[in-house]
């Protein structure tokens, strides 16, 4: 390291090679490359607006910054560990290509508020590409909901048979969990595209800066409102961690489900070979390990989560080395949540559902039970009794191993002498999903509705979603 650091004007001696190793964050943070020089030209540029540099240096400084983004890009820059992170790095080769004048960029910033910065840049642009992933997702869901609007299968509360619903329905209220998601993240974005240039170290500069400058150069919403906070603040880094972590909890749940279903004691789904695998020794063996394995993954995402807070519950202000390991969970997380919605959102639109087993799964949960409770209640007797009766004929089917409206007349009768003819008609499972026409519910009429409300919801963000796969 013939080098000098760029702080060591008020140290005597080498840093021990261990402790580099130890602090150094170049492998961690060269990922922020792009942000790091963007935020530089536009602190360049502000400087010369402000009569704090001149034009020509400025601009020297904005052409040097390009050629160190084109080394980067084509693999020609020399990442040095001794430089301990990507801003000294960058700035480093900087000087090199320009001379002193690349020693004037850091007049009115730190690393402090530089970090925090690049860090916003990236999580916002992060953000962006899950609403892209989860408009995808959405849309596959939406396009299967479309081709089952009259497919039934079992609803279930504890995981046993409840009540007929559509398929549709089925997967719209997973649409409805990842609306929520995308929303989530919209709201977030308010929280991070703030910037915290021109906080410098803590407390400010006096040189003439101006923020707003740099943050309208940047894209940046809003300028930070106290400088000590907005060098110690990851609360945005904490919350893009908790919208990962919900979509990762809806994914698993989702994920669940196709396990469950691809079972072939379900046998509602068959999984499309592209998204499963084989046994080593049994032939006949078709594994779900893709959803396994996102379900597995989702404890990676909230044990991210957890991480952070726990490197942040205690920091007094304001900055403090502790924060240099914000980034490698978040990176972590957007790696494995970005490939997740990618995977899912192309399995969705190839699943392939069995509405004959849906079908005959109904009849063997008695899921029309409500609707001949309902029947009596129509036909005048208080709920409570209604219930009791049902439970009474419910017990009578299974003993005869018959669905309740495989049952006689004569049997229903003996039972309770106000059921009648009609109450076939009432255990129809087809009717009994048809009456439910409440808004939200799983009748075919609202369910129509639903799906109208996705598609316009899609085509209004689909401008939104431009930087991702739409």
């Amino acid at each position: 390291m013939t080098d000098k650091k760029m702080w060591d004007g008020r140290f005597s001696g080498e840093i021990d090679e261990l402790v580099l190793d130890y602090t150094e964050s170049t492998e961690v943070d060269r990922c922020f490359y792009k942000q790091d020089i963007a935020c530089s030209k536009a602190h360049a540029r502000m400087l010369a607006r402000q009569g704090v540099l001149t034009e020509e240096e400025a601009e020297q400084l904005v052409h040097g910054l390009d050629r160190v983004r084109s080394e980067i890009e084509q693999g020609a820059f020399v990442w040095r560990k001794d430089l301990e992170d990507v801003h000294m790095n960058v700035e480093h080769r900087l000087t090199e290509l320009v001379g002193k004048v690349g020693q004037k960029l850091h007049t009115g910033r730190s690393r402090n508020d530089q970090v925090a910065a690049d860090f916003r840049m990236y999580v916002s642009e992060k953000l962006e590409s899950w609403s892209a992933g989860l408009w995808q997702m959405i849309r596959g869901l939406s396009l299967q909901a479309g081709a089952h609007q009259e497919t039934l299968l079992p609803g279930y509360t504890h995981l046993q048979p409840a009540q007929p619903v559509t398929l549709a329905q089925h997967l719209l209220a997973y649409v409805q969990m990842f609306k929520r998601d995308f929303e989530r993240i919209e709201d977030c974005q308010k929280r991070v595209r703030v910037s915290p240039l021109g906080a410098a170290a803590l407390a400010g500069t006096t040189y003439p800066l101006d923020p707003a400058f740099t943050a309208a150069q940047l894209g940046f919403d809003r300028v930070f409102a106290n400088s000590m906070d907005a060098v110690s603040d990851r609360d945005f880094v904490l919350e893009g961690l908790f919208v990962a972590g919900v979509i990762m909890n809806h994914l698993s749940r989702f994920c669940e489900e196709l396990i469950l279903w691809s079972n072939p004691n379900f046998g509602f789904l068959r999984l499309p070979d592209g998204f499963a695998t084989g046994s080593s020794i049994m032939p006949q063996k078709k594994n779900p390990d893709v959803p396994e394995l996102m379900r597995g993954k989702a404890g990676q995402v909230l044990g991210d989560l957890v991480a952070l807070f726990t490197v942040l519950k205690g920091l007094p202000l304001t900055y403090n080395r502790d924060l240099q390991e914000d980034k490698q969970g978040f990176i972590r997380t957007d790696k494995c949540l970005d490939s997740s919605l990618r995977i899912m959102a192309a399995m969705t639109k190839v699943l392939v559902f069995d509405p004959d087993r849906m079908r005959r799964a109904m009849k063997s949960g008695f899921l029309n039970a409500t609707e001949l409770a309902d029947y009596l209640v129509h036909k005048g007797l208080p709920f409570r009794e209604a219930h009791r009766i049902t439970g009474r004929l419910v017990a009578l089917a299974e003993d005869k191993g018959l669905g309740l409206e495989d049952l006689g007349l004569k049997e229903l009768k003996g039972v309770s002498r106000v059921i009648d003819e009609d109450v076939y008609a009432a255990l129809d499972y087809q009717a009994a999903v048809a009456r439910r026409k409440v808004p939200g519910g799983t009748g075919f009429e609202a369910v129509g509705f639903q799906l109208k409300e996705v598609e316009k919801w899609l085509e209004d963000k689909k401008g939104s979603c431009a930087g991702g796969s739409v």
